[in-house]
């Protein structure tokens, strides 16, 4: 280096460091990062305080924005030095409170990782960043002959890593699978910053199956900064059906027999007549405003098989008291209908402006009698309820109506939300089937599981992360936890926050 050279260098120097937080830890963060990917101030950080679900937590603390794995690394370097916990954040869509802060976090936001790196169509696999939005991919996909599979109702806004991070699913799951099923192969940055990959392309990768593990831990053994993703062909052929029922009971009842039949269609969606009616008022659809409930019904594949499963799913439907039945006759009347289903949560504003949408899992054959005790809950506590959910793999996701500034309102949603969690638990079922266990049902993991179950559980996650340094306090209760919750949200006086 020349005179000139170390003169320049100097003048760099000082500008970068004239420019720097005056808090040590900030400052160290814009140095592995940029001044302009660090916020600090606190009007910026509360922006990242909150995700879509009706919980509080603390508060952010500096929220970062890496190009790279090098940069996450850098960063839980820093982290470690500060003895600072980490949160890996992506669209903050979550409904279970994974995304909150507890106590004063660095928050990771994944959302400027968001390019398609490669698209191998011969073994049909792409490598994306973790901040992709899932709708994008398939709209990439499409022209090329393939799609991605797993589309949550938040497909428009969610982020693959957001997905990784729970498992999500959709409607379309019923027949293609959740997250596991589409991710072959992970990088990850460890909690240590040790940058590995879990899983691969081959077709039977060495070692255990660490990246099963990984996908749905949310975000507590590590950050996701690559995924190859399996591609799906798009169908041949594909019939959309609206099936109404003069009662959920009876529409309830059709799914567990088509199934029965031998038929898994790609996709079999349940809304009750109050969310038809939304339905109708924010975007119409063409769904019959009269009906006490209807199915949405996709069957996908060759034409000739398409054909058969459609009219067979019909006969059954007739069977069990079905009313009117409409096939999609073109692309827009397919999209329209789905538009409908997919807005259903944003249209329940008609009713309040809050909700808390609910996310269980019980056996098809409990469905119609877990809905009538759900529905017979809402009513004895005086809240609006709509039902729309994943009928054919029996997830559902009951959504409580709400004006959060009527007082004692919230309190009684929470207790009527824990109170469907025992009602869908009693009937065989479980916590979640896709949004995760967050903050929203840490409590009611030690009904589901035994106390070796959770210490288990534990064991993988300290195994991961001994100083449990990213997004503690959540997933696993208190007791058979590396971090107590109440604990985390006491910031020490003092503390930058």
């Amino acid at each position: 280096m020349n005179y000139i050279q170390r003169i320049q260098k100097k003048i760099k120097d000082y500008r970068e460091t004239k420019h720097l937080s005056d808090n040590p830890l900030v400052a160290d963060l814009q140095k592995v990062l940029d001044r302009e990917r660090v916020l600090e101030n606190l009007s910026d950080r509360i922006s990242y305080s909150k995700d879509e679900s009706v919980f509080e937590g603390g508060i952010a603390g500096p929220v970062c924005f890496p190009l790279s794995a090098k940069e996450v690394q850098a960063i839980m370097k820093v982290a470690e030095k500060y003895e600072r916990h980490v949160i890996p954040r992506g669209a903050g869509s979550g409904l279970a409170g994974g995304a909150i802060p507890l106590g004063a976090p660095i928050v990771i936001a994944m959302t400027k990782m968001n390019n398609i790196l490669e698209i191998d169509i011969d073994n049909r696999i792409a490598w994306v960043e973790p901040g992709v939005i899932n709708l994008e991919l398939s709209d990439h996909l499409r022209p090329l002959g393939f799609h991605y599979a797993p589309d949550p109702s938040s497909q428009q806004i969610c982020t693959l890593g957001g997905n990784v991070a729970n498992n999500s699913g959709g409607p379309h799951c019923l027949a293609d699978g959740v997250t596991d099923t589409h991710v072959i192969a992970l990088e990850v940055v460890l909690p240590n910053g040790d940058i590995t990959t879990f899983g691969g392309i081959d077709a039977e990768p060495s070692g255990l199956d660490l990246r099963g593990a990984f996908i749905g831990s949310e975000g507590t053994l590590g950050i996701t900064t690559k995924i190859a993703v399996r591609l799906s062909p798009n169908p041949e052929d594909v019939q959309t059906i609206l099936i109404s029922f003069p009662t959920m009971r009876k529409a309830a009842e059709t799914v567990s027999a088509v199934i029965a039949d031998g038929i898994v269609p790609a996709a079999m969606e349940a809304m009750d007549q109050r969310t038809i009616e939304v339905i109708e008022q924010h975007t119409p659809s063409g769904y019959p405003s009269n009906a006490g409930a209807v199915l949405l019904v996709e069957v996908e594949g060759l034409p000739t098989g398409v054909e058969i499963e459609a009219l067979r799913i019909c006969e059954i439907a007739e069977n069990h008291e079905a009313g009117e039945i409409k096939i999609a006759q073109t692309s827009y009347q397919r999209d329209a209908l789905w538009k409908g289903r997919k807005s259903a949560f944003g249209a329940s504003t008609y009713l309040a402006p809050n909700y808390y949408l609910h996310d269980t899992v019980v056996p098809r054959s409990e469905l119609a009698n877990v809905l009538d005790k759900v529905n017979d809950l809402a009513e004895k506590n005086n809240l609006t309820i709509m039902n729309v959910f994943h009928a054919g793999d029996g997830n559902l996701h009951p959504l409580l109506v709400f004006d959060a500034n009527e007082e004692g309102t919230l309190a009684r949603v929470h207790e009527v939300a824990a109170e469907i969690v025992k009602i869908s638990l009693d009937a065989g079922g479980v916590l979640s089937g896709e949004h995760g266990i967050g903050i929203e049902k840490q409590e009611f993991m030690s009904q589901l599981f035994t106390d070796a179950d959770l210490d288990h559980q534990n064991k993988l996650r300290t195994a991961f992360d001994p100083q449990c340094r990213i997004n503690p306090g959540k997933v696993l209760p208190t007791g058979h936890s590396c971090a107590d919750i109440q604990t985390l949200n006491k910031i020490p006086e003092g503390t930058w926050v």
